[in-house]
C-alpha cells in the first residue's frame, strides 16, 4: 500500500482555510482525503460589483490545520453515491463535494462510478468555507482516483464554476485573494503561530452575510497592503493590530 501525504503547515489569523490530504491508494483504487476546512474571514472586503452575484473581495487567506475527512472508493456501478456522517447535510448534487466529483466525472466521461464518505468536523455554516474545502478535496480526488492527469491550475480553473473560493483551497498555503476571491497571488506564508477559533451557537449563511453587506455605508478598510508587508518582515503582531473583518463588523 502506497501512502501520500499533502500537508501545509501554516497557521493564520486573517482568513484561515487549510487543506491536509492524505491519500491512501491500495490494490482496489481506495482514497482516502483529509481535508482540511477553510476558515475565511472577509479582512478586506473593499467593493462590491455584482458579478454572477458575487461580491468583489480583497482579503488574505491562510491555511490551518482543521479539517473534514473525505473517503473515496472507485467502484464499478456508474455514478455517484456520498454518504455524510449528519443527517442534515445533503448527499445530492446540492453538495458541493457530488458537483466536484460530478464536474470531473461529466468532463471526461469517466467509466465506473466513485463512493464518498464525508466526514464533517468543521462548523457547517460558520464562515469557514468547509464545503469549499471538501470540494477541493473531491477534486483532487477523482484527478487521482481516475488517473486524469490534470495539473493544480487545471483543476483551479475547473474549481471556480464550484465556487469562488474553490480554487484557493486547491492551491492553499498564503494567498491575496481579489476579484470574487479566483484572483489569487501567493505571497509569503505567515510566521507559524497559534489560532483560536471562536465558533458561536448560531448558523449564518454567507450567501445571506453578503446580501446584508451594504458597502456603500462602511468607512474604513482593513490595511491589506500593510498586513502583507508585515507578514514579509515576519512581524507578527504588527500584523495583527492592522487585522479587520468588515462583515462582523457591519452586520
Amino acid at each position: 500500500m502506497h501512502k501520500e501525504f499533502y500537508c501545509i503547515q501554516s497557521t493564520n489569523m486573517i482568513a484561515k482555510v487549510q487543506l491536509y490530504t492524505d491519500d491512501i491508494v491500495g490494490n482496489g483504487g481506495f482514497y482516502a482525503f483529509t481535508c482540511i476546512g477553510e476558515d475565511k474571514s472577509g479582512t478586506g472586503i473593499f467593493s462590491e460589483r455584482e458579478r454572477m452575484a458575487y461580491h468583489e473581495v480583497r482579503m488574505i487567506m491562510q491555511t490551518i490545520q482543521m479539517y473534514d475527512v473525505l473517503e473515496m472508493k472507485r467502484v464499478r456501478k456508474p455514478g455517484i453515491s456520498l454518504s455524510v456522517n449528519y443527517s442534515y447535510i445533503p448527499n445530492d448534487e446540492r453538495n458541493l463535494v457530488y458537483k466536484a466529483a460530478k464536474l470531473l466525472m461529466d468532463e471526461f466521461q469517466v467509466k465506473g462510478g466513485v463512493d464518498i464518505h464525508l466526514e464533517k468536523f468543521i462548523p457547517v455554516a460558520a464562515g469557514m468555507a468547509g464545503g469549499s474545502s471538501d470540494a477541493a478535496a473531491a477534486l483532487v480526488g477523482i484527478n487521482r482516483l481516475f488517473k486524469l492527469g490534470l495539473s493544480q491550475k487545471e483543476l483551479m480553473d475547473r474549481a471556480v464554476n464550484i465556487g469562488a473560493d474553490v480554487p484557493y483551497c486547491v492551491m492553499r498555503g498564503t494567498a491575496l485573494a481579489e476579484g470574487i476571491g479566483e484572483k489569487l497571488t501567493r505571497i509569503t506564508q505567515v510566521p507559524d503561530c497559534f489560532v483560536l477559533i471562536g465558533k458561536p451557537g448560531i448558523n449564518v449563511s454567507t450567501k445571506a452575510a453578503y446580501e446584508s453587506l451594504q458597502l456603500d455605508k462602511i468607512s474604513s478598510h482593513p490595511d491589506i497592503d500593510g498586513m502583507i508587508g508585515d507578514i514579509e518582515r515576519g512581524d507578527l503582531l504588527a500584523m495583527t493590530q492592522k487585522m479587520g473583518n468588515v462583515l462582523s463588523r457591519e452586520l
